[in-house]
């Protein structure tokens, strides 16, 4: 390190940056150090390596795995009765509860060696896709003790007594987990959590042992009602110093078992009329040995740093999963219903205004399964991924949202009438419990992103802010003069690169082919310019906002979307690779690629309109030229790209996955048969409205034959079950009321006196 630049140049800023850099809270901390970094940090430096990208494994299925989901879980969804369970019964069937337990699908995590699957990450993906295209319920109540709960807690940080009394009995299913975060007075801020455990001595099994005394109020707890095994997160109080000298250790997790005096589980909420176990617990005055901490006394007060580390099952795998389902099955539905359903004597895929919800219900459904395979590759290379968990999380659910209502949108009268038939309203009803647990989209999106992604995936940012928290002076300033030059060296080619990438319209940026071997370089080129403009706004929003950032949630916001429109992208891209490149689905590539490129120049323009700096907004509208971009997808590729899911094909394929297959809702089952008929009945119906005469008339003159009469009888009447919707008696209609119309009548007023 040079004295002189050290003393003169770099001290100064070192004492501002300290000045204007708020400390770290130790949640924030933690939060930091939690996880790891893998291609969103590619993203954030400006100039994406993607020989990396190409070098990921794509994920697969290992024998065992597949043979799983060919054989337990085909089974599983052939069980299932998703009316019954959310209209008539409240619950899975105990025949199904029991089925689970027995095929072990809550212990996909879990090691073999402890009596569980062992399942990779993709497994488990696979799994919780295949249930959620059938039923909402079955796939939440598997998701969760496969997610953040007791058992991956205990994989990562459980003691060896632990895992060797727990793991088996929860991969076998003797005991239900379920884990209990969320506080009556504190959702998403865990530091405003009331909850309390106080260390003290107790009686535990007949003889007097060191413990915890727990009071607790939880809320929004997934298998709570039902779980005999709860992960609970607290607050941790040592007044007595029994385990040390820091009286208040912090957030904990322990394991308390729900038959213990105090615990109060079994009533329920209704999450948005989706029928899974989930509501309230409370303890009152709940003794258990201090070593029911998880990990054993040693990891007292490190309870958010556990949470954050074993996050990325929630967020990078199973909501994920279940958006990709729904997004999958609204986009496979929606493309059939278009071609089954005529207007004017045209399928109404045919109308312009069909085809725009249409492209955009294939290009996600693309996008999003793009997106899955990447992030389980990464989790299954052994990653902690803790930004792009939560981008998934917030990116899949809020696409499925959007594909959702598309689907509705065209389904229109068929998809709003409740019933047996109607395939698209429990994923409806559902979409707002993906949207808000593991973390809100609101608060994942607007703090956590960026803010976390911004220092975490940054080349050098982390390394600056630790120097300023060093709390010996000169190795502070020493390691301070190390970063901060490689980061200005760092954002200088930055600079450059974005200038020039702008200026040329990215026609020199790197890709892995040129332009002459493949249809998609120019796709890497165009992500590669935008990654760096990302980069430097990035760069200057730090150095000229400083800690003030985290305060700024509608920039940190946009930020947030334009890393998610870049890593969805590189997954589209990285998809279309894996899959040798299938001619047939370049122009859903071609239609993410455009429509995520304007959106990241919308969103970039007012992110820059938006900085509290306009010398810096000024530099950042010259160095990135937000503006000079494309306007999205054409006419001409809206029309192709609504084509490859309302006409059949290998694109269409693709898309729907396991939605041709069995165990399938009787309405989805119904509209493949109308699907595959109507296709089939084209040039029938086409002579038919050429000769302008009804199927009898053109029998009866000839001009049809029996057989082929036939065909088109049979097609109208499972059009005819298609198109229409689920009526009730009024004796049925009783039944289906979540309570008796006797048990809601309000008493008269004499009767209320008698």
């Amino acid at each position: 390190m040079s004295s002189f630049r050290s003393r003169h140049i770099t001290r100064p800023i070192f004492k501002w940056a300290k000045g204007a850099m708020p400390g770290l809270s130790q949640t924030e901390r933690e939060a930091l150090e939690a996880g790891e970094v893998w291609w969103d940090a590619e993203l954030f430096s400006g100039n994406p390596d993607w020989k990396k990208l190409a070098a990921v494994r794509a994920p697969a299925l290992s024998n065992d795995e597949q043979a799983f989901i060919d054989g337990p879980c085909v089974e599983l969804c052939e069980l299932l009765d998703d009316w019954a369970i959310n209209h008539t019964d409240g619950d899975i069937s105990p025949a199904v509860w029991d089925f689970m337990r027995k095929n072990r699908f809550f212990g996909m995590i879990i090691a073999r060696e402890y009596g569980g699957l062992g399942f990779s990450a993709f497994a488990h993906s696979e799994v919780v896709r295949r249930l959620s295209m059938v039923s909402i319920p079955a796939a939440v109540t598997v998701m969760v003790p496969n997610s953040l709960g007791p058992g991956e807690l205990l994989h990562l940080f459980g003691t060896k007594d632990q895992k060797d009394h727990w793991l088996p009995r929860l991969a076998d299913g003797r005991e239900l987990p379920a884990f209990g975060l969320t506080s009556d007075e504190a959702g998403s801020d865990a530091s405003a959590m009331v909850d309390r455990g106080v260390v003290c001595r107790g009686e535990w099994q007949g003889k007097e042992v060191l413990g915890i005394r727990l009071n607790w109020a939880k809320r929004y707890i997934t298998l709570a009602p039902v779980c005999t095994l709860l992960g609970l997160a607290f607050k941790l109080e040592d007044p007595e110093g029994l385990l040390g000298d820091d009286p208040e250790p912090g957030i904990t997790c322990a394991l308390v078992p729900t038959d213990l005096s105090g615990v109060e589980i079994g009533r329920r909420h209704i999450p948005s009329g989706t029928m899974f176990q989930n509501g309230p617990t409370t303890g009152t005055d709940v003794f258990v040995p201090i070593e029911n901490i998880i990990g054993g006394a040693e990891q007292a007060g490190k309870g958010w740093l556990m949470l954050m580390s074993a996050l990325a099952a929630g967020r990078g795998v199973s909501l994920p999963s279940l958006a990709c389902a729904a997004t999958s099955a609204a986009a496979h539905s929606s493309g059939a219903y278009a071609r089954v359903r005529e207007q004017f004597n045209l399928p109404i895929s045919k109308f312009g205004g069909i085809q725009e919800p249409l492209a955009r219900l294939a290009a996600n459904a693309y996008a999003v399964e793009a997106a899955r395979h990447l992030t389980c590759a990464g989790l299954d290379e052994g990653r902690a991924l803790s930004v792009i968990s939560a981008l998934m999380k917030y990116s899949a659910t809020d696409r499925m949202r959007a594909a959702v209502n598309d689907a509705m949108d065209i389904h229109a009268g068929k998809a709003v009438i409740d019933g047996p038939s109607n395939y698209l309203s429990p994923n409806y009803r559902a979409v707002p419990v993906g949207i808000t647990v593991e973390g809100a989209n609101i608060v994942t999106r607007s703090l956590m992103v960026f803010g976390q992604g911004a220092i975490r995936a940054h080349p050098h940012l982390l390394d600056e802010i630790l120097a300023l928290e060093d709390g010996q002076k000169d190795a502070g300033l020493a390691a301070f003069d190390t970063h901060f030059w490689r980061h200005v060296g760092h954002s200088i080619r930055t600079v450059g690169r974005s200038f020039g990438r702008a200026m040329t319209g990215a026609r020199f940026a790197p890709a892995p082919l040129s332009a002459t071997e493949a249809r998609d370089a120019p796709i890497y080129r165009e992500l590669s310019r935008w990654s760096a403009a990302f980069a430097i706004t990035s760069d200057l929003a730090f150095l000229t906002i400083g800690g003030g950032l985290k305060r700024m949630e509608m920039l940190s916001g946009r930020m947030a979307d334009i890393l998610s429109e870049l890593y969805f992208t590189s997954a589209v891209l990285k998809r279309w690779n894996d899959e040798g490149r299938q001619a047939e689905d370049f122009d859903l590539v071609a239609y993410n690629a455009q429509r995520a490129f304007a959106r990241i120049s919308a969103l970039l323009d007012e992110t820059i309109a938006n900085f509290p700096s306009r010398g810096a907004a000024f530099v950042l509208r010259v160095v990135t030229r937000p503006r000079a971009v494309a306007r999205g997808p054409s006419d001409v590729l809206i029309a192709r790209c609504a084509a490859l899911i309302s006409e059949p094909g290998p694109t269409r394929n693709r898309l729907s996955g396991a939605l041709n297959g069995p165990g399938q809702n009787a309405g989805i089952m119904a509209l493949n048969e109308a699907f595959t008929r109507t296709v089939a009945t084209d040039g029938l119906r086409k002579r038919l409205r050429e000769l302008g005469m009804t199927p009898a008339q053109a029998l009866e003159a000839g001009l049809l034959s029996q057989p082929e009469k036939t065909q088109i009888d049979e097609l109208a009447e499972v059009v005819a079950r298609v198109i229409a919707v689920d009526d009730f008696s009024p004796e049925e209609f009783a039944a289906l009321l979540p309570v008796s119309a006797d048990s809601k009548k309000k008493p008269t007023q004499k009767e209320a006196a008698e």
